[in-house]
Protein backbone atom coordinates (compact mmCIF):
# COMPACT_ATOMS: atom_id res chain seq x y z
CA UNK A 1 0.00 0.00 0.00
CA UNK A 2 3.00 2.44 1.22
CA UNK A 3 4.52 1.74 -2.40
CA UNK A 4 1.67 2.44 -4.27
CA UNK A 5 1.21 5.61 -3.05
CA UNK A 6 4.99 6.89 -3.11
CA UNK A 7 4.74 5.60 -6.80
CA UNK A 8 1.89 7.69 -7.25
CA UNK A 9 3.26 11.21 -5.41
CA UNK A 10 6.56 11.41 -7.29
CA UNK A 11 5.82 11.35 -10.42
CA UNK A 12 2.50 13.51 -9.69
CA UNK A 13 4.41 16.11 -8.14
CA UNK A 14 7.41 16.03 -11.01
CA UNK A 15 4.06 16.61 -14.00
CA UNK A 16 2.87 19.05 -11.38
CA UNK A 17 5.99 21.25 -11.62
CA UNK A 18 6.47 20.93 -15.00
CA UNK A 19 2.98 21.73 -15.86
CA UNK A 20 3.37 25.12 -13.41
CA UNK A 21 7.09 25.77 -15.42
CA UNK A 22 5.34 25.68 -19.24
CA UNK A 23 1.63 27.26 -18.34
CA UNK A 24 2.00 29.78 -15.11
CA UNK A 25 5.96 30.77 -15.19
CA UNK A 26 6.45 33.60 -17.43
CA UNK A 27 9.39 34.91 -15.77
CA UNK A 28 11.97 32.83 -14.83
CA UNK A 29 14.04 35.17 -12.73
CA UNK A 30 11.15 34.49 -9.96
CA UNK A 31 10.62 31.20 -8.59
CA UNK A 32 7.79 29.04 -10.11
CA UNK A 33 4.98 28.58 -7.77
CA UNK A 34 5.64 25.24 -6.90
CA UNK A 35 8.69 26.07 -5.46
CA UNK A 36 8.04 29.47 -3.62
CA UNK A 37 8.25 28.69 0.38
CA UNK A 38 9.68 25.20 -0.47
CA UNK A 39 12.15 24.26 1.03
CA UNK A 40 15.19 21.22 1.77
CA UNK A 41 17.66 20.39 4.34
CA UNK A 42 20.27 17.55 5.65
CA UNK A 43 20.46 16.29 9.64
CA UNK A 44 23.11 14.85 10.51
CA UNK A 45 23.17 12.73 13.98
CA UNK A 46 23.03 9.56 16.03
CA UNK A 47 20.84 6.09 14.84
CA UNK A 48 19.80 3.57 16.86
CA UNK A 49 17.86 0.17 15.99
CA UNK A 50 19.13 -2.60 18.43
CA UNK A 51 19.80 -5.46 16.20
CA UNK A 52 20.64 -8.70 17.84
CA UNK A 53 20.48 -12.49 17.62
CA UNK A 54 17.06 -11.92 18.52
CA UNK A 55 16.28 -10.66 15.07
CA UNK A 56 17.81 -13.69 13.12
CA UNK A 57 16.20 -16.84 12.43
CA UNK A 58 15.97 -19.78 14.31
CA UNK A 59 19.31 -22.04 14.54
CA UNK A 60 21.78 -18.98 13.61
CA UNK A 61 23.92 -17.52 16.11
CA UNK A 62 26.25 -14.71 15.61
CA UNK A 63 29.34 -14.15 17.71
CA UNK A 64 28.90 -10.48 17.71
CA UNK A 65 26.31 -7.81 16.00
CA UNK A 66 27.60 -4.51 15.31
CA UNK A 67 25.41 -1.73 15.18
CA UNK A 68 27.11 1.89 13.46
CA UNK A 69 25.34 4.52 14.62
CA UNK A 70 26.26 7.29 12.26
CA UNK A 71 23.61 8.60 10.23
CA UNK A 72 21.73 11.16 8.11
CA UNK A 73 18.49 12.09 7.11
CA UNK A 74 17.64 14.67 4.18
CA UNK A 75 15.15 16.60 3.22
CA UNK A 76 14.29 15.61 -0.40
CA UNK A 77 11.49 18.51 -0.72
CA UNK A 78 8.92 20.37 1.36
CA UNK A 79 6.60 22.86 1.09
CA UNK A 80 5.48 25.45 3.49
CA UNK A 81 1.48 26.00 3.29
CA UNK A 82 1.21 28.51 5.86
CA UNK A 83 3.82 29.41 8.31
CA UNK A 84 2.39 26.59 10.92
CA UNK A 85 1.96 23.98 8.74
CA UNK A 86 4.28 22.13 6.07
CA UNK A 87 4.97 18.53 4.26
CA UNK A 88 8.16 17.15 3.43
CA UNK A 89 9.10 13.71 2.15
CA UNK A 90 12.49 12.59 3.93
CA UNK A 91 15.46 10.00 3.36
CA UNK A 92 17.08 8.74 6.14
CA UNK A 93 20.23 6.04 6.33
CA UNK A 94 23.03 4.68 8.39
CA UNK A 95 26.49 5.53 7.13
CA UNK A 96 27.11 1.95 7.61
CA UNK A 97 25.32 -0.99 7.84
CA UNK A 98 24.70 -3.76 10.44
CA UNK A 99 27.34 -5.96 10.83
CA UNK A 100 26.35 -9.79 12.15
CA UNK A 101 29.78 -11.29 12.82
CA UNK A 102 31.06 -14.71 12.56
CA UNK A 103 27.50 -16.47 12.12
CA UNK A 104 27.56 -20.27 13.38
CA UNK A 105 31.40 -19.79 13.13
CA UNK A 106 31.90 -19.23 9.68
CA UNK A 107 34.27 -16.47 10.30
CA UNK A 108 32.45 -13.85 8.22
CA UNK A 109 30.88 -10.54 8.30
CA UNK A 110 27.15 -10.18 7.01
CA UNK A 111 25.85 -7.07 6.19
CA UNK A 112 22.32 -5.79 7.14
CA UNK A 113 21.58 -2.47 5.14
CA UNK A 114 18.27 -0.65 6.27
CA UNK A 115 16.67 2.91 4.88
CA UNK A 116 13.72 4.94 5.63
CA UNK A 117 11.51 7.34 3.16
CA UNK A 118 9.17 9.32 4.77
CA UNK A 119 6.56 11.23 4.11
CA UNK A 120 4.94 13.64 6.83
CA UNK A 121 3.11 16.73 7.82
CA UNK A 122 5.15 19.56 9.93
CA UNK A 123 3.24 21.44 12.88
CA UNK A 124 5.32 24.46 13.61
CA UNK A 125 4.50 27.00 17.07
CA UNK A 126 4.46 30.30 16.80
CA UNK A 127 8.49 31.78 16.95
CA UNK A 128 9.31 32.64 20.29
CA UNK A 129 12.22 35.80 18.83
CA UNK A 130 14.02 33.41 16.38
CA UNK A 131 13.27 29.93 18.23
CA UNK A 132 10.17 28.07 17.31
CA UNK A 133 9.34 24.11 18.22
CA UNK A 134 7.76 21.62 15.84
CA UNK A 135 6.61 18.23 15.45
CA UNK A 136 5.67 15.60 12.73
CA UNK A 137 3.93 13.00 12.12
CA UNK A 138 3.22 10.67 8.78
CA UNK A 139 4.39 7.60 7.33
CA UNK A 140 7.42 5.51 6.32
CA UNK A 141 8.74 3.12 4.10
CA UNK A 142 11.42 0.91 5.96
CA UNK A 143 13.42 -1.32 3.54
CA UNK A 144 15.67 -3.56 4.87
CA UNK A 145 17.83 -6.59 2.88
CA UNK A 146 19.02 -8.81 5.04
CA UNK A 147 21.67 -12.08 4.22
CA UNK A 148 21.71 -15.83 4.23
CA UNK A 149 24.44 -18.90 4.62
CA UNK A 150 24.06 -21.71 2.23
CA UNK A 151 20.60 -20.75 0.31
CA UNK A 152 19.17 -20.32 3.76
CA UNK A 153 17.58 -17.36 5.11
CA UNK A 154 19.05 -15.92 8.51
CA UNK A 155 18.10 -12.43 8.24
CA UNK A 156 15.14 -11.73 5.87
CA UNK A 157 14.75 -8.89 3.56
CA UNK A 158 11.84 -6.80 4.57
CA UNK A 159 9.68 -3.76 2.81
CA UNK A 160 7.31 -2.52 5.08
CA UNK A 161 5.11 0.81 5.64
CA UNK A 162 4.87 2.16 9.44
CA UNK A 163 4.48 5.71 11.60
CA UNK A 164 7.35 7.83 11.65
CA UNK A 165 6.65 10.74 14.83
CA UNK A 166 9.08 13.28 15.39
CA UNK A 167 9.86 16.38 17.39
CA UNK A 168 12.10 18.94 16.76
CA UNK A 169 13.75 23.03 17.88
CA UNK A 170 14.09 25.46 14.88
CA UNK A 171 16.35 28.90 15.05
CA UNK A 172 16.64 31.13 12.01
CA UNK A 173 19.50 32.41 11.00
CA UNK A 174 17.90 34.32 8.01
CA UNK A 175 14.22 34.21 6.43
CA UNK A 176 16.07 31.63 4.37
CA UNK A 177 18.13 29.55 6.30
CA UNK A 178 17.25 27.65 9.41
CA UNK A 179 19.60 24.91 12.61
CA UNK A 180 17.63 22.23 13.23
CA UNK A 181 17.81 19.98 16.63
CA UNK A 182 15.27 17.07 15.86
CA UNK A 183 14.97 13.30 17.10
CA UNK A 184 12.73 10.83 15.06
CA UNK A 185 11.65 7.85 15.62
CA UNK A 186 9.55 4.27 14.12
CA UNK A 187 8.17 1.43 16.73
CA UNK A 188 9.21 -1.70 16.37
CA UNK A 189 7.92 -4.57 14.04
CA UNK A 190 7.92 -8.04 15.51
CA UNK A 191 6.15 -9.67 11.95
CA UNK A 192 9.21 -8.52 10.34
CA UNK A 193 11.64 -9.06 13.10
CA UNK A 194 12.40 -5.61 13.00
CA UNK A 195 13.70 -3.60 16.57
CA UNK A 196 12.40 0.05 16.62
CA UNK A 197 14.63 3.09 15.11
CA UNK A 198 15.27 6.57 16.70
CA UNK A 199 17.74 9.44 15.50
CA UNK A 200 19.00 12.25 17.05
CA UNK A 201 20.24 14.63 15.02
CA UNK A 202 21.33 18.76 13.94
CA UNK A 203 21.06 20.07 10.56
CA UNK A 204 19.84 22.96 8.47
CA UNK A 205 17.08 23.82 6.34
CA UNK A 206 17.24 26.09 3.45
CA UNK A 207 13.53 27.52 2.14
CA UNK A 208 13.01 29.40 -1.20
CA UNK A 209 11.41 32.50 -0.68
CA UNK A 210 9.80 35.38 -3.10
CA UNK A 211 12.40 36.99 -4.48
CA UNK A 212 12.29 40.97 -4.58
CA UNK A 213 11.56 42.87 -7.67
CA UNK A 214 14.94 44.99 -6.51
CA UNK A 215 16.60 41.50 -7.11
CA UNK A 216 15.13 40.65 -9.59
CA UNK A 217 15.96 43.56 -12.04
CA UNK A 218 19.67 43.35 -10.80
CA UNK A 219 19.38 40.32 -12.03
CA UNK A 220 17.60 41.09 -15.40
CA UNK A 221 20.15 43.76 -16.09
CA UNK A 222 23.16 41.34 -15.74
CA UNK A 223 21.78 40.40 -19.71
CA UNK A 224 23.48 36.45 -19.56
CA UNK A 225 21.30 34.27 -21.18
CA UNK A 226 20.36 31.38 -19.85
CA UNK A 227 18.80 27.98 -22.37
CA UNK A 228 15.17 28.49 -22.16
CA UNK A 229 14.43 25.04 -24.01
CA UNK A 230 17.05 22.49 -25.29
CA UNK A 231 16.49 18.99 -27.45
CA UNK A 232 19.57 17.06 -27.10
CA UNK A 233 20.13 12.96 -28.94
CA UNK A 234 22.56 11.18 -27.15
CA UNK A 235 24.52 8.10 -27.76
CA UNK A 236 25.87 5.85 -25.12
CA UNK A 237 29.22 3.76 -25.65
CA UNK A 238 31.59 2.03 -23.32
CA UNK A 239 34.32 1.77 -25.74
CA UNK A 240 36.19 3.79 -23.57
CA UNK A 241 35.63 1.98 -20.52
CA UNK A 242 34.36 2.67 -17.11
CA UNK A 243 36.85 4.39 -15.73
CA UNK A 244 35.26 8.07 -15.38
CA UNK A 245 32.16 6.12 -13.63
CA UNK A 246 34.42 4.09 -11.07
CA UNK A 247 36.77 7.11 -10.51
CA UNK A 248 33.93 9.27 -8.97
CA UNK A 249 31.91 6.74 -7.17
CA UNK A 250 34.92 4.68 -5.20
CA UNK A 251 37.31 7.43 -4.43
CA UNK A 252 38.32 8.41 -1.21
CA UNK A 253 35.13 10.99 -1.11
CA UNK A 254 32.37 9.41 -3.47
CA UNK A 255 29.95 12.17 -5.42
CA UNK A 256 28.43 9.90 -7.65
CA UNK A 257 27.12 6.01 -8.09
CA UNK A 258 28.37 2.94 -10.15
CA UNK A 259 26.41 -0.01 -10.51
CA UNK A 260 26.77 -3.86 -10.42
CA UNK A 261 25.10 -4.27 -14.20
CA UNK A 262 26.88 -2.40 -17.06
CA UNK A 263 25.42 -0.70 -19.97
CA UNK A 264 27.01 -2.11 -23.03
CA UNK A 265 25.59 0.96 -25.47
CA UNK A 266 22.58 3.03 -26.02
CA UNK A 267 20.68 6.09 -27.57
CA UNK A 268 18.28 8.45 -25.80
CA UNK A 269 16.44 11.64 -26.66
CA UNK A 270 15.87 14.14 -23.99
CA UNK A 271 14.27 17.32 -23.73
CA UNK A 272 14.65 20.13 -21.16
CA UNK A 273 12.99 23.24 -19.82
CA UNK A 274 14.35 26.06 -18.13
CA UNK A 275 12.16 27.07 -14.49
CA UNK A 276 14.60 29.81 -12.90
CA UNK A 277 17.91 31.11 -12.88
CA UNK A 278 19.59 33.25 -11.30
CA UNK A 279 22.26 36.13 -12.65
CA UNK A 280 24.94 34.22 -14.00
CA UNK A 281 25.89 30.98 -12.73
CA UNK A 282 22.55 29.30 -11.64
CA UNK A 283 19.92 27.17 -13.48
CA UNK A 284 17.11 24.95 -12.33
CA UNK A 285 15.72 22.88 -15.09
CA UNK A 286 12.65 19.95 -15.58
CA UNK A 287 13.51 17.59 -18.02
CA UNK A 288 11.79 14.14 -19.51
CA UNK A 289 13.66 11.57 -21.82
CA UNK A 290 13.23 7.89 -23.54
CA UNK A 291 16.32 5.71 -23.66
CA UNK A 292 17.25 2.25 -25.02
CA UNK A 293 20.63 0.30 -23.69
CA UNK A 294 22.04 -2.74 -23.55
CA UNK A 295 23.78 -4.26 -20.99
CA UNK A 296 27.50 -5.50 -21.28
CA UNK A 297 27.48 -9.00 -19.99
CA UNK A 298 24.48 -10.83 -21.84
CA UNK A 299 23.46 -7.86 -24.22
CA UNK A 300 20.22 -7.35 -22.46
CA UNK A 301 18.24 -4.88 -24.29
CA UNK A 302 15.57 -2.32 -22.14
CA UNK A 303 13.99 0.86 -22.47
CA UNK A 304 13.65 3.99 -19.62
CA UNK A 305 11.23 6.64 -19.58
CA UNK A 306 12.27 9.32 -17.35
CA UNK A 307 11.14 12.60 -15.33
CA UNK A 308 14.09 14.65 -13.85
CA UNK A 309 15.29 17.70 -11.94
CA UNK A 310 18.49 19.44 -13.09
CA UNK A 311 21.10 21.73 -11.48
CA UNK A 312 23.47 23.70 -14.33
CA UNK A 313 26.25 25.65 -13.43
CA UNK A 314 27.86 27.87 -15.90
CA UNK A 315 31.60 28.10 -15.06
CA UNK A 316 33.04 30.42 -18.05
CA UNK A 317 31.06 32.85 -20.57
CA UNK A 318 32.35 34.33 -23.57
CA UNK A 319 30.58 35.98 -26.34
CA UNK A 320 29.95 32.79 -28.55
CA UNK A 321 30.57 29.90 -25.54
CA UNK A 322 29.20 29.08 -22.37
CA UNK A 323 30.28 26.35 -20.68
CA UNK A 324 28.75 24.14 -17.47
CA UNK A 325 29.08 21.85 -15.28
CA UNK A 326 25.63 19.70 -14.37
CA UNK A 327 23.83 16.91 -11.68
CA UNK A 328 20.57 15.31 -11.53
CA UNK A 329 19.82 12.90 -9.09
CA UNK A 330 16.23 11.20 -8.38
CA UNK A 331 14.58 11.39 -11.71
CA UNK A 332 11.33 8.89 -11.15
CA UNK A 333 12.02 6.51 -14.05
CA UNK A 334 9.96 3.49 -15.33
CA UNK A 335 12.52 0.72 -16.43
CA UNK A 336 11.21 -2.26 -19.00
CA UNK A 337 13.32 -5.03 -17.19
CA UNK A 338 13.83 -6.19 -13.46
CA UNK A 339 16.01 -8.96 -14.01
CA UNK A 340 19.51 -7.58 -16.34
CA UNK A 341 22.40 -9.93 -16.52
CA UNK A 342 21.24 -12.38 -14.33
CA UNK A 343 20.85 -9.62 -11.48
CA UNK A 344 17.53 -8.70 -9.77
CA UNK A 345 17.07 -5.12 -10.34
CA UNK A 346 14.76 -4.18 -8.49
CA UNK A 347 10.95 -3.35 -9.31
CA UNK A 348 9.69 -1.46 -13.10
CA UNK A 349 9.95 1.76 -10.78
CA UNK A 350 13.83 3.36 -10.41
CA UNK A 351 15.67 6.51 -10.32
CA UNK A 352 17.69 8.17 -12.75
CA UNK A 353 20.88 10.12 -11.70
CA UNK A 354 23.58 12.13 -14.14
CA UNK A 355 26.35 14.25 -13.64
CA UNK A 356 28.39 15.86 -16.62
CA UNK A 357 29.66 18.66 -18.55
CA UNK A 358 28.94 20.55 -21.88
CA UNK A 359 28.78 23.96 -23.71
CA UNK A 360 26.50 26.19 -25.54
CA UNK A 361 28.33 27.28 -28.65
CA UNK A 362 27.32 29.98 -31.82
CA UNK A 363 26.45 33.53 -31.99
CA UNK A 364 23.32 33.26 -30.79
CA UNK A 365 24.45 29.94 -28.37
CA UNK A 366 21.94 27.92 -30.00
CA UNK A 367 24.39 24.81 -30.41
CA UNK A 368 24.68 22.52 -27.67
CA UNK A 369 27.12 19.67 -27.04
CA UNK A 370 27.63 17.62 -23.77
CA UNK A 371 28.65 14.48 -21.83
CA UNK A 372 28.04 12.80 -18.66
CA UNK A 373 27.38 9.89 -16.85
CA UNK A 374 24.84 8.14 -15.37
CA UNK A 375 23.17 5.88 -12.97
CA UNK A 376 19.99 3.94 -12.21
CA UNK A 377 18.69 2.54 -9.21
CA UNK A 378 15.87 2.24 -7.10
CA UNK A 379 17.25 4.13 -3.62
CA UNK A 380 16.45 1.38 -1.59
CA UNK A 381 12.96 1.39 -1.52
CA UNK A 382 12.99 -1.91 -2.58
CA UNK A 383 15.22 -4.68 -1.10
CA UNK A 384 16.52 -5.65 -4.40
CA UNK A 385 19.00 -2.91 -5.66
CA UNK A 386 21.55 -4.09 -7.92
CA UNK A 387 22.54 -0.43 -9.91
CA UNK A 388 22.94 0.37 -13.31
CA UNK A 389 26.48 1.65 -14.37
CA UNK A 390 25.96 3.63 -17.55
CA UNK A 391 29.30 4.85 -19.60
CA UNK A 392 30.52 7.80 -21.25
CA UNK A 393 27.10 9.73 -22.90
CA UNK A 394 27.65 12.22 -25.73
CA UNK A 395 24.70 14.67 -26.48
CA UNK A 396 24.26 17.50 -29.36
CA UNK A 397 21.21 19.36 -29.12
CA UNK A 398 19.97 22.67 -30.34
CA UNK A 399 18.43 25.37 -27.67
CA UNK A 400 15.07 27.18 -28.54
Amino acid sequence: MVNKFILVILPGFFFTALNFSLYAQSDRLQYPTVLKNSFTGVSIGYINYPFSNEQIETGFKAASVSVPHAAVRITLFGHEFNKYVSAQVTYMRPVDWVLYKNVNGDQTEHSVWMNIAGLSARFQTPAWKKLSLYGEAGITLITRHGFEIDNKPVKKNANYGTVLLGIGLQYKLHQNWQLLLNAVYSPANSKEKQPHTIFYAAGFMYTMRTLSEEKIKKNASAGYSFSKNLVQLGVTTNALGYGVNNAVSKGPVPIFWGGDVQVRRGISLNFQHSIFHSKKVFSWEWGANISYWQSRKNKNDFVTVSLFPLLRFTAFRSKTTDIYFEYSVAGPTFISRTITDGSNTGKRFTFEDFMGMGTFMGPHKKLNAEIKIMHYSNGNLFPENVGYMIPLTFNIGYSF
